[in-house]
């Protein structure tokens, strides 16, 4: 989900427009750092409300969203808008349907308790559901919460009903099994929106954990970007009570580096999900080898495997499942046929066992002969960063910018780098550069 200001709204022309104190609000509501969307997006935010109801001056607005919910609710919605697709990340839900099955298979761990946290209009939670449908997995094997502060991004979730924006992926034959076309919208299947249980919640508000079950699997993509260094630690520790010992956390590409805690890489190129550094036995990789267990850091004992940790356990298809369509596993290739497929494959099972070193190394030697390929830069960039040299991670971003000028996620690796190094000038035009990226790859 991304989180952008909207267009200018039309407000009186002398309105005393006060960002800062809205921007103290948000901050204190839903952890937003003002820098992230710029102050001329919370200016025209608080100047749309004022001109929605008639109000010449910005403390006028600001009393009464201090003191109604509803018109608090009405401004955060006016500086957040929930922008998704289905099945966006095609590789991070093949990683997750996998991640499933083999939960899915253990005695006694059924339902797979999945969070979808922020769920924007709910394609993140619909699509996997539908994965999971896809995949034979029973639906009373698996649950899913969906939250968001936004009430309008809710309501559109619960209706269900999409534009074509909502399909950028090439393969769209989901569509045709699970939609239907209804006054020139696509309506989903009641089989799919039934599995999904949307909510209004706010991360920050330590009552969204009270009493909440803990889950197997938790999105939270493209948020903790956004969020100031304070509600970033505190996200994360409400993700840390309710993400079970061994289960699974999906991140956004450039938010990895942003935990502190002591997770470890879960899945291979592109997937960006961390497990914690708790060995569970789970096979959590899901590409086609596996990769060798990470080796702890010197000086420092293995942790033993938490008493309510479930076995190992073998990877099992589900019960009366229907084959996934995947391609067919590439063969193995001599070393100088070896393709880009392969060496992003192999790099990201070694980066998955914390062997960056070996994985950077086996980048740079592949990337003379392969020749330049933004993809391969870009891992290399994410390898670099989770190493600790943001020197050399800069460098490879810039190269995939150089090959793919719209390649959002090294924007925005960029705008955390520029951020964590004091630049908020630089760190605010990579923003801005990645959300015109997104603009373009969300037009029609």
């Amino acid at each position: 989900m991304t989180r952008r200001g909207r267009s200018p709204a039309h407000a009186p022309p002398d309105a005393d427009v006060r960002a800062g104190s809205a921007e103290d609000l948000l901050r204190r509501w839903i952890g937003l750092d003002a820098a992230t969307i710029g102050s001329a997006a919370i200016e025209r935010a608080v100047r749309s409300r004022m001109s929605a109801l008639g109000v010449d001056s910005a403390e006028s607005l600001l009393d009464r969203v201090r003191t109604e919910v509803a018109e608090r609710d009405r401004l955060v919605e006016e500086v957040i808008v929930a922008e998704s697709w289905f099945f966006r990340d095609r590789q991070v839900f093949d990683f997750v349907r996998s991640f499933v099955g083999t939960l899915a298979a253990i005695p006694g761990r059924l339902p797979v308790r999945i969070l979808s946290a922020p769920c924007a209009s709910g394609e993140e939670p619909y699509s996997v559901a539908m994965d999971l449908l896809d995949a034979g997995l029973p639906p009373t094997h698996f649950s899913i919460d969906a939250i968001d502060v936004s009430h309008a991004a809710l309501d559109r979730a619960e209706r269900a009903r999409y534009s074509s924006n909502a399909f950028r992926n090439a393969d769209t034959a989901f569509r045709d099994r699970w939609f239907r076309v209804e006054s020139g919208s696509a309506v989903l299947d009641e089989a799919v929106r039934s599995r999904v249980h949307f909510s209004w919640a706010n991360l920050l508000d330590d009552s969204f954990v009270a009493d909440r079950e803990p889950y197997d699997v938790i999105f939270c993509r493209n948020l903790l970007i956004y969020l100031t260094g304070d509600a970033r630690r505190h996200v994360e520790r409400v993700i840390d009570r309710l993400l079970r010992p061994d289960g699974l956390l999906v991140l956004g590409a450039a938010e990895p580096p942003i935990m502190q805690g002591d997770w470890i890489p879960a899945g291979g190129h592109s997937v960006f999900t961390l497990r914690r550094g708790v060995h569970a036995g789970l096979p959590l990789q899901a590409t086609r080898t596996a990769a060798p267990p990470a080796a702890p850091p010197a000086g420092r004992p293995r942790r033993s495997r938490p008493a309510d940790a479930p076995p190992a356990a073998p990877t099992a298809p589900f019960p009366d499942a229907r084959p996934a369509v995947t391609a067919d596993p590439a063969p193995e290739k001599p070393d100088e046929m070896r393709g880009l497929e392969q060496v992003l494959h192999d790099a990201g099972a070694l980066a998955n066992a914390r062997r960056f070193a070996e994985a950077i190394t086996l980048c740079e030697t592949w990337q003379k002969s392969l020749g330049p390929a933004p993809e391969l830069f870009f891992l290399m960039g994410m390898l670099h960063q989770s190493a600790g040299d943001a020197d050399r991670a800069e460098a490879c971003f810039h190269k995939t910018l150089y090959l793919d000028p719209g390649h959002e996620e090294a924007l925005l690796s960029l705008a955390l780098l520029a951020s964590q190094r004091g630049d908020r000038r630089m760190a605010e035009t990579y923003r801005q550069s990645a959300a015109r990226a997104l603009a373009r790859k969300a037009s029609p």
